[in-house]
């Protein structure tokens, strides 16, 4: 049910309001779901995406048949391994042999686990991960292999983190090691699968650093993002590298006196994720199939838009903050266009994070040049500026300058563009012309219309003095006062005859 505060939100926000309704009434998937066809297993695997999944269910529904069933057992598969990551009340004498030794039950379809706390979210998935291990052994092997091979070295990179405990995250180093492990292997592995399926291009596989900067980006953000929420579950993945420099414990950035301190430390963990949005466009760049695209594309928008909210906001300090359902909306319809308008999208992104960002902060220049840097690349790959026709001139010493044409476009000829110009001046003045005779005429038959009142007897002067005396809307039977003066001499007259 819609809640009163939505209701009166989007009232004044029309814009994300109508993103919503174009998003729900005219999105067209690029490719459908055939559920009569599926198995029941199948089926009970969509039903826990969509039960595990808030924002990648959907796009993983519309991913091209080669790759549904295989994307969708990935992602059950990672998502059952970060469970048992996540939840703090398995031992961690369980945990780590779990966490290391997950890979192994891929191929058991009896194995399942129920040790999972009761308020664990995604308990059910390892509950009934059974039916996730029967369709991991239908599809192809050459995907097995892919998935087993990330979930066994993700595996070893969570287990190692969670026998620190609660210690937090020290160096930069470590903390894109952690965003490796729980990220950039997921995007490795999607790449790996893009590339078998032959709907991305292969080169992407020779440059790891930028599949590595699509996962870092997003888990970055996530981590920036949720820096309340992690705090209140006693967990920290801000790097002490970072925080420290600000404030002596982590704590402390939630005071309401370090607001300052914290918004600086927060500039800089933002500018860590900016460096890595180029790189993003980049990878991009190699996918071949639309529905690809927009599985990879949606994320990362939604991702420079979260940064974009979060930066300069004091708001993620007291309560977990996320952009709206309006606004995401507005994403995902320009997320699923082509490269261009997801380029758009950075650029417009990275000019409000400028624009917001402070002198008095340290990292100010820095951000600025990371800003800076998206926008290059962007005009590297689509300039702003496109070669038009110019016409033919002189240069300051006077040598004649050939005109210069598109390509695939004529250069016009001296005789030419003066033709072109006359015809254009031409062309404005027609329209002068016409305007002008469209409010002569009007003018004209307002006249004739006034004239042919004020010959019928109109007394435009009573009209006239009522509208002196402020009185633009009589009430119904009531006449002005002129007309009654007009009135009271006409009946005295007449009954003075009588």
């Amino acid at each position: 049910m819609v809640s009163a505060r939505s209701i009166i939100y989007y009232a004044t926000h029309f814009q994300e309001l109508r993103n919503i309704i174009q998003w729900t009434t005219w999105h067209d998937p690029v490719h459908e779901r055939k559920p009569e066809k599926e198995s029941p297993e199948l089926k009970e695997c969509f039903r826990l995406l969509d039960l595990t999944s808030r924002s990648f269910s959907a796009v993983i529904k519309e991913l091209h048949p080669e790759l549904l069933v295989p994307v969708v057992v990935f992602y059950l598969i990672l998502r059952g391994l970060d469970t048992v990551e996540d939840d703090m009340t398995v031992d961690i004498a369980e945990k780590e042999p779990l966490l290391r030794n997950f890979h192994a039950h891929l191929d058991d379809e009896s194995w399942t686990y129920d040790g999972n706390g009761p308020n664990e979210k995604d308990r059910e998935l390892l509950v009934k991960f059974d039916v996730v291990a029967k369709e991991y052994n239908k599809i192809k092997s050459s995907y097995q292999k892919i998935i087993t091979d990330i979930c066994h070295r993700m595996g070893d990179g969570m287990a190692d983190y969670a026998k620190k405990g609660n210690v937090s995250v020290q160096t930069i180093a470590d903390y894109e090691q952690y965003c490796h492990y729980v990220a950039g292997l997921v995007g490795e592995g999607c790449t790996r699968c893009f590339v078998e399926a032959k709907l991305a291009n292969p080169v992407l596989l020779s440059r790891p650093e930028l599949t590595e900067s699509m996962g870092q980006f997003l888990q970055q953000t996530n981590i920036i993002r949720d820096i309340r929420e992690d705090h209140d579950d006693g967990r920290c993945f801000w790097p002490k590298e970072v925080w420290s420099k600000y404030v002596p414990e982590f704590g402390d950035l939630f005071l309401p006196e370090n607001r300052e301190k914290a918004s600086h430390c927060q500039s800089e963990m933002i500018l860590i994720a900016l460096q890595r949005a180029d790189d993003c466009l980049f990878y991009m760049a190699g996918v071949k199939e639309q529905s690809v695209f927009n599985f990879v594309a949606i994320p990362q928008s939604m991702a420079i838009a979260t940064l974009e909210l979060c930066f300069q906001n004091p708001a993620m300090f007291e309560r977990n903050i996320k952009i709206t359902k309006g606004a995401a909306c507005g994403l995902m319809m320009q997320s699923t266009q082509n490269l261009e308008v997801v380029c758009a999208v950075f650029r417009r992104y990275a000019r409000l994070i400028h624009k917001k960002n402070s002198p008095r902060d340290p990292h100010f220049l820095d951000i600025s040049i990371a800003c800076g840097k998206i926008e290059r690349f962007i005009e590297s790959i689509f300039p702003s500026q496109t070669a038009k026709s110019l016409p033919a001139g002189t240069n300051a010493n006077g040598a004649v300058v050939p005109a210069v044409a598109a390509p695939g476009q004529k250069a016009l000829t001296s005789e030419e563009e003066a033709k072109k110009k006359q015809e254009e001046t031409e062309a404005k003045w027609d329209m002068y012309y016409m305007m002008l005779a469209v409010f002569g005429t009007l003018g004209l038959i307002s006249c004739l219309m006034i004239g042919v009142a004020w010959l019928a007897g109109a007394r435009f002067d009573l009209a006239l003095s009522g509208l002196k005396g402020g009185n633009f809307f009589p009430n119904k039977g009531e006449l002005p006062s002129a007309a009654q003066s007009v009135a009271s001499k006409f009946e005295s007259a007449v009954h003075s005859e009588l």
